[in-house]
Formats: C-alpha cells, structure tokens, sequence
C-alpha cells in the first residue's frame, strides 16, 4: 500500500524509481498498480489506476536486488519504505508492505 506524495507527476501505468527501504536503496519498477482506495468509503476503485497527491492504493513492484522485510503489521521500520523519483530526487511516495 503507498500514498502517493508527488502534486507535479502522477503515477500511471509503471514507472521507475529508486526504493529506500531502512538504510538500502534499490532500483525499483511498479509492474501493476493493483488497486486505489476511496478515503470516504473505503472500497476499492480499480477503474481508475491513475495515483495523484494523496490517493492511497496498492501497487506491485519489483526490485533490482532482494530486499529483507517484515509485515508492516509485525515491524513498522522493516516494513515500510520510501519511493524517491530517479531524475528529481524528490520522495513521491510512502509505502507499508502487506
């Protein structure tokens, strides 16, 4: 599950970013944006698979080394992460592993 941050660039499709996650960075892909949440009703909304700032869902990504992580349910440091855009610098996203 991510928030999504950035108000300039929106997250459509895949993208490429780099995941900081505790004290390693990896290159990272979103290969499928699965799902975003409605913050009023709490349902799914998988019609509509465009993230702007603040839309909550979930999202797949594949890294380019393994990562060792826990539930963000059992261990929010090794469970959650950062998504930083590659060519800005700038954090786009917040992240909780399931």
């Amino acid at each position: 599950m991510i928030c999504w941050f950035d108000s300039d660039k929106k997250l459509s499709g895949s993208g490429k970013f780099i995941l900081r996650h505790t004290t390693k960075e990896v290159k990272a892909i979103v290969t499928e944006i699965c799902y975003k949440v409605d913050i009023n009703t709490l349902h799914k909304v998988e019609d509509d698979l465009t993230f702007s700032l603040n839309d909550i869902g979930r999202i797949k990504v594949r890294t380019s080394a393994p990562l060792i992580a826990d539930s963000y349910k059992s261990n929010r440091i090794t469970g959650s992460f950062v998504l930083i855009d590659e060519l800005t610098n700038a954090t786009v996203a917040a992240g909780m592993i399931i």
